[in-house]
């Protein structure tokens, strides 16, 4: 018995002819036309036969099923399946569902490389016959041709890593049809694909590094899309740490700016590498780098776009060159539409003019984006720190070298109010700065009281309230 069926499955296998050449694949599966095209309506040419065939094969199934997939009954119905899956193809979906179940079942029975290749070929032909045949979902009636490819792919990269070229292309094809909708397992052996493409020699690293980007924009959209969600955010976090752990050997900076040195040099004008090129050595931290200075500079001259002129901006910074730094942040602010990116902006702003000591427009900056977005407790705790800094300048004795940081502290207290996350940070500085307020006899000596008001003065000229050191 067991040889007879041997012989129907292998007579299954050597049909191969009937469906399409499986050596020549045409890369594009909806396209894909076979050889053989039944006739008829749902059930092919004889309906009756079909539903019969159907039948018989699909109640013996419940029961394989029912052993886990491990009864020898699997033995009687395979003709009845292969009877429908000739001649009835869209008679049921489940006939590629289930055969796919069938032929990993005498897959993993196989005993020789030959007959174990055969059932690679079966299964593959099983997996394209679905999509020919079913290419939209029944629910939803929506394509579902880039999602079953998915499927191929990691099967194909699973039973066959010697066929691992073409687990590629499929794999590849199906993150191009599902995009954003790109299953965790498509896009995880995608990448491990890719890994072994180049190892194999039959790609350079820099296909390693591409993958990377591109898949890594599916699993951020995912990340963000299910935030809210714990399930799902916990599946694409798992895979956001498989797919950077693969990637991580290969995530040196020397090693990213080798491969991204050179398509800068042969293309230093095209923006869809510059974009690529800034983003992954920003990502990797790789932003010190003369490669990511000149594509930031050659993003920003071709495309000025806002985000350009902040990478640009924040890059100055890193090199401590506050005044260039300046020149694109405020050509970012020009650009910019939203209330709150606005307001960033102008809080980065009030930052580098605290760096360049110039706090009138450091201040000016902060109150700029405290008048865009309330909630920036930041700013508040950058202009206490600049009344601070300026606490000894703005006096000429004991007191008036002292009321600064009266002022300092009232916009800790500011910044707390306006961000409670804020509140350890601002602690901290109230209690450094409490203790630098006048004594109390200063305070008496200049003919003061606690609690009244008092015009700190200088650069300043802001009205605050006498408190003695604590």
């Amino acid at each position: 018995m067991k040889i007879k069926v041997l012989s129907t499955i292998l007579g299954l296998i050597m049909s191969v002819g009937v469906f399409g050449a499986q050596t020549e694949r045409n890369d594009n599966f909806q396209e894909k036309a076979t050889s053989f095209e039944p006739q008829g309506g749902k059930y092919g040419i004889d309906s009756i036969k079909c539903i019969t065939e159907l039948s018989l094969y699909q109640e013996s199934f419940k029961q394989w099923k029912k052993s886990n997939y491990k009864s020898a009954i699997v033995n009687d119905f395979v003709p009845h399946w292969r009877w429908v899956f000739m001649n009835g193809p869209r008679a049921s979906e489940n006939t590629y569902v289930n055969g796919l179940k069938i032929m990993g079942y005498y897959y993993e029975k196989a005993e020789s490389d030959a007959a174990k290749s055969a059932y690679i070929d079966t299964l593959m032909m099983i997996h394209e016959a679905r999509i020919k045949y079913f290419p939209n979902h029944y629910k939803t009636g929506k394509s579902q041709v880039g999602g079953l490819m998915g499927k191929m792919g990691v099967a194909l990269f699973n039973i066959a890593p010697d066929r691992c070229e073409k687990a590629y292309n499929i794999l590849k094809e199906s993150i191009l049809l599902e995009k954003n909708n790109a299953s965790t397992a498509s896009l995880v052996y995608f990448f491990r694909a890719t890994i072994k493409m180049v190892k194999s020699g039959k790609a350079d690293e820099g296909l390693i590094v591409d993958t990377y980007d591109q898949i890594s924009d599916f699993v951020d959209y995912n990340l963000k899309k299910y935030k809210t969600n714990p399930k799902y955010l916990s599946q694409w976090e798992s895979v956001k740490g498989n797919i950077d752990n693969t990637f991580e050997p290969y995530a040196t900076c020397d090693i990213l700016i080798n491969i991204y040195g050179k398509k800068y040099d042969a293309n230093p004008t095209d923006i869809v590498l510059l974009n690529k090129i800034t983003k992954i050595l920003k990502k990797k931290k790789c932003t010190k780098s003369d490669l990511f200075f000149k594509s930031t500079e050659a993003l920003y001259k071709a495309d000025p776009t806002p985000e350009a002129a902040m990478l640009m901006g924040k890059m100055n910074i890193e090199n401590e060159a506050y005044s260039d730094a300046v020149k694109y942040y405020l050509d970012a602010v020009d650009m910019i539409k939203d209330p709150l990116e606005k307001a960033d902006v102008y809080s980065d702003l009030g930052k580098i003019y605290y760096k360049l000591d110039d706090f009138v427009k450091a201040r000016s900056y902060a109150r700029k984006a405290i008048a865009l977005n309330p909630a920036d407790g930041m700013s508040f705790i950058l202009i206490g720190d600049l009344y601070a800094a300026s606490a000894e300048k703005c006096g000429d004795n004991e007191l008036t070298k002292k009321v600064a940081y009266w002022a300092a502290v009232d916009k800790y207290y500011q910044a707390k109010k306006a961000d409670a996350e804020l509140a350890d940070l601002v602690n901290k500085r109230i209690a450094i700065y409490s203790k630098h307020f006048p004594q109390m006899d200063v305070i008496f000596f200049h003919d003061l009281q606690e609690g009244e008001f008092f015009k700190v003065e200088c650069w300043i000229n802001e009205t605050t309230t006498v408190r003695s050191a604590k």
